[in-house]
């Protein structure tokens, strides 16, 4: 049996918590030879690995998707004190994370491990994409064409241009701002540099959306390994610990028809307004950002809602540079779910890539990097989640 802590941290936040492990799986992209839950396992092992740990240390575990959690303890091996299977979509491994942290706070467990894999282009022990007939959805937007991400979301990004007196031209400088960080990394899918005419030119899948501005399909995984400060400072990982500062969660409606408003999304606003306060820092605190870009639209609304900038801003906030190389906010500094990776739940990835960064350990390395922020969405507007990660505790 795992040794429990006797520390309890009064705060989730503030620095009292520590990611220690974090890994994907080993190889990402095309791999046909594991399955989803096999995926699962060669990250969690990794993660424990990098930790320091052992599977037989862990006392909690977290999971979401097609892959049940308690199936993925099972084959780990592990038998919890406490178990999350929040399930809000692709942001869910975000809220995995402060819901670990109140429970390390509150003694509920001692070293929490956070898992994902999806075989999303292989499906190799994948269930199949499906909308229930019966739901909001299946009722309500299936029979008018909204039966899949990229048509679900066309309204909503073109609601956000007209607004704001943006064209389809706004969201291809989105790609090909994030591709520059993918062309150094081996680990990334899409390498070739691309410009806007391009993008632009590139086949149709459903108006505005030309295939470059909608996410890959992959295989891959990735892990996180949580614990208290106290017990990060005794960790081989020690020196490599990365604190959370700060975190938020919500949602809105399930379906996009029934949005408060669709050209912003209320929950992006409500989660990262209390991840800022409760980490005590201000947007110029920050020194990078992930936003999940299964579209690139999303990275549109993410910089308007969570604060960066004001209404109407965002396209030209990419368009001038400042979130490639050497600007002043580097956004998705891996290539993000366009260029990088995107097995059908993204925010495991931007995570990883958000540790990397603090740790130093990044391909691409932001200099001085020292506070990080993570803005995650699930399905079409339904959740949010967001962190704010430091290299260095309060």
């Amino acid at each position: 049996m795992p040794t429990q802590s006797t520390h309890k941290t009064k705060s989730i936040h503030q620095g009292n918590i520590a990611i220690v492990g974090a890994s994907e799986t080993t190889r990402l992209g095309v791999i046909p030879d594991m399955s989803m839950i096999q995926l699962h396992a060669d990250a969690a092992r990794n993660a424990l690995r990098d930790a320091g740990l052992t599977m037989a240390d862990v006392d909690g575990i977290a999971s979401a998707g097609p892959s049940f959690v308690v199936e993925v303890a099972d084959l780990l091996g592990v038998r919890p004190r406490w178990v999350d299977g929040t399930m809000v979509g692709g942001c869910s491994f975000i809220l995995h994370v402060r819901h670990a942290a109140a429970a390390i706070a509150t003694g509920e467990a001692d070293v929490v491990l956070i898992t994902h894999g999806e075989s999303g282009r292989s499906n190799v022990a994948m269930p199949p994409y499906t909308i229930a007939p019966n739901s909001l959805a299946g009722q309500f937007e299936m029979p008018f064409g909204a039966a899949a991400p990229y048509s679900a979301f066309t309204l909503p990004a073109l609601a956000f241009l007209d607004s704001r007196g943006m064209t389809p031209r706004d969201m291809a400088e989105v790609v090909v701002a994030q591709r520059e960080w993918a062309i150094p990394n081996e680990r990334a899918m899409k390498r070739t540099p691309i410009t806007v005419d391009e993008v632009l030119a590139g086949p149709q899948v459903a108006y505005p959306f030309t295939k470059d501005m909608c996410c890959l399909v992959s295989d891959g995984g990735g892990a996180l390994v949580l614990t208290s400060a106290e017990r990060a400072k005794d960790l081989p990982s020690a020196d490599r610990a990365v604190y959370l500062l700060g975190s938020g969660e919500s949602t809105e409606s399930i379906i996009v028809s029934q949005m408060d408003d669709i050209t912003t999304s209320g929950a992006f606003r409500r989660s990262s307004k209390e991840a800022f306060e409760t980490a005590g820092v201000t947007h110029a605190d920050i020194d990078h950002a992930m936003f999940y870009d299964a579209f690139a639209h999303l990275p549109l609304y993410m910089l308007e809602d969570t604060g960066f900038v004001g209404h109407g801003e965002s396209g030209a906030f990419f368009a001038e540079g400042h979130t490639r190389p050497g600007g002043k906010l580097p956004i998705n500094t891996q290539g993000g779910g366009m260029s990088y990776t995107h097995s059908g739940m993204y925010s495991m990835y931007a995570m990883q890539e958000s540790v990397r960064q603090l740790r130093g350990e990044a391909v691409v390395q932001v200099p001085d990097a020292t506070i990080s922020f993570v803005q995650g969405v699930g399905g079409f507007f339904w959740a949010s989640g967001s962190l704010v990660l430091s290299n260095r505790r309060p």
